[in-house]
């Protein structure tokens, strides 16, 4: 295993990647060559200097991760990640302590006029009256975006003594009601809060969110932080407002471009700047550098995907009550794959009992992996299943039933391929919390393992199938582990029964055998099947 190392992270991060076997590049080592230790790596660290573009994915053929040591993701191409099957994962909250700080401080800073005393101080002067401040007590705080950093600020927030108003639809009222926050639209935060502080990420809804517009919103006299993302302000609109006096002042520790540069905002002694420091804490850049790394060889070492941006994230307890139905799932897929003809069309999953209550993406994209990997020459993986399959047109639908209303306590996935000639669903379990088995083909019970090497018969319910098919595998050598038969009445709807034997055998079956049991009477289909 080769993990490289772009950037610095803290030497305990490094310390907690090495494993027996597992070779890691450190920064020195790399001395301008990245894209040769790039050739073979399995995964790569990276901060915010090093472009992870598409040209230089193109020379990471083994690369299955990247780790972000912080939260924004702009230096990487996640679409030529994704596409390339590469999780993409950063260290969101790590850093949560340090910017909330950072944010408290820079509201305090502008409520005191810190910053100018103190360069009146340098410059020898000692002026009282004209920096007389007001207290954080007792003023309204409105806090966007109540994620990891934004709570830590709510918190610190109360311990000054200010009211906390807060903005996110994804925190509902009882949460925010344990936090002492009181939620509110937009608007309604704007025109009562006396501080208004951002903290969400950049999406098209939130860029630009601060504009001529919003601004006109806030309560006049009323203050801007800004320690998430450049792009959430509108500069020019920001520089008006506070020209115009509507906004008393602004504290800003990120900008739209990074080094700010021949902005007005520097001239503006109402504005308190920093040069993107509120995650640059000793303890924060440690945090970030281990999280990252347990992030990487938890994926590396058992497959868990934690704190993704381009897959599904599950923790790791998640991911083992979770991981037999992913085994399930993609023997489904490849199943259902193998007997099926014609173009592929639509992909159906259905959820039932207990797995219907999980994070059921994974196993989505485990049961696409299986299907596209039978045909396709592009590989697909849990990363970019769904992706390959939106850039074929296949068509992916999902349901869930959970455990109350399914009957029974047990845990089945269902899984339907139509193609442009035909149509076929399976059913399968997970027996003893590991043991994947088939449950039902094409609406015929039929329990069986799914083993490494199957054959799958279609036949008349007449006697003597059985024998026969026991002489032709005995006659070729092919040891039988396992025959399960189940049988039905033919979909025609004649009354005409029907047999489907899942035969488990040990070895490959080649088409010589297959022939032979074409040749009998009674059977109408025997294709053989190979999972894994």
């Amino acid at each position: 295993m080769i993990i490289v190392v772009a950037e610095k992270i803290s030497a305990a991060a490094v310390d907690l990647l090495r494993e027996p076997r597992w070779n890691i590049v450190t920064p020195e080592q790399i001395d301008g060559k990245l894209v040769a230790h790039l050739a073979n790596a399995d995964a790569l660290i990276v901060r915010s200097a090093v472009q992870v573009d598409a040209a230089l994915l193109e020379h990471a053929t083994k690369l299955r991760a990247i780790g972000r040591a912080g939260v924004g993701v702009d230096n990487i191409d996640l679409d030529a990640a994704t596409r390339k099957g590469i999780a993409v994962m950063n260290t969101p909250g790590a850093n949560a302590v340090a910017v909330a700080e950072h944010t408290l401080g820079m509201m305090l800073g502008m409520a005191r006029h810190l910053s100018r005393a103190d360069a009146l101080m340098h410059a020898g002067k000692w002026e009282k009256k004209s920096l007389q401040g007001t207290e954080l007590r007792g003023k309204t705080l409105g806090v966007v975006g109540l994620g990891r950093i934004g709570m830590e600020v709510a918190k610190r927030a109360q311990a000054f003594g200010m009211e906390v108003v807060g903005h996110d639809p994804f925190v509902s009222s009882v949460v925010a009601k344990e936090r002492g926050i009181r939620l509110a639209g937009l608007d309604e935060l704007y025109g009562v809060a006396d501080y208004v502080t951002l903290h969400v990420g950049v999406t098209p809804q939130t860029a630009g969110m601060i504009n001529a517009e919003s601004l006109k919103k806030m309560k006049k006299g009323s203050r801007l932080v800004n320690c998430a993302r450049g792009e959430l302000v509108e500069e020019a609109a920001l520089i008006g407002a506070l020209k115009q006096g509507h906004l008393a002042g602004a504290a800003l520790d990120v900008f739209g471009e990074e080094p700010l540069k021949n902005s007005p905002l520097a001239a503006m002694t109402n504005v308190l700047l920093t040069p993107h420091i509120g995650g640059s804490t000793h303890e924060a850049q440690e945090a970030v550098g281990v999280q990252i790394a347990q992030q990487i060889k938890e994926y590396l070492k058992h497959g868990v995907i934690q704190n993704a941006v381009n897959v599904p994230s599950v923790s790791h307890d998640e991911y083992l009550e979770m991981q037999p139905y992913i085994v399930l799932a993609e023997k489904l897929g490849a199943f259902l794959a193998q007997v099926s003809q014609g173009r592929l069309e639509e992909i159906s999953l259905r959820y039932s009992g207990h797995i219907a209550e999980m994070k059921t993406e994974l196993v989505r994209n485990a049961a696409i992996k299986g299907i596209l990997n039978q045909g396709l020459e592009e590989k697909a993986n849990l990363v970019n299943a769904t992706t390959i399959a939106a850039g074929l047109g296949l068509q992916v639908h999902e349901s869930h039933k959970p455990k109350a209303s399914s009957g029974g306590s047990g845990s089945v996935l269902s899984l339907m391929l139509k193609t442009s000639e035909q149509e076929h669903m399976v059913k399968g379990a997970v027996l003893h919390q590991q043991t994947p088995r088939l449950l039902q083909v094409d609406g015929i019970d039929v329990e069986a393992p799914l083993g490494r090497s199957l054959i799958l018969l279609r036949n008349k319910d007449v006697p003597g199938v059985i024998g026969r098919v026991g002489t032709i595998l005995g006659g070729h050598e092919i040891n039988i582990a396992d025959f399960s038969l189940g049988r039905g009445v033919s979909a025609g709807g004649k009354g005409e029964r029907r047999a489907i034997a899942v035969v488990h055998v040990d070895g490959r079956v080649p088409e010589g055998v297959l022939k032979a049991l074409r040749r009998i009477p009674a059977v109408e289909e025997a294709k053989a099947i190979r999972l894994g």
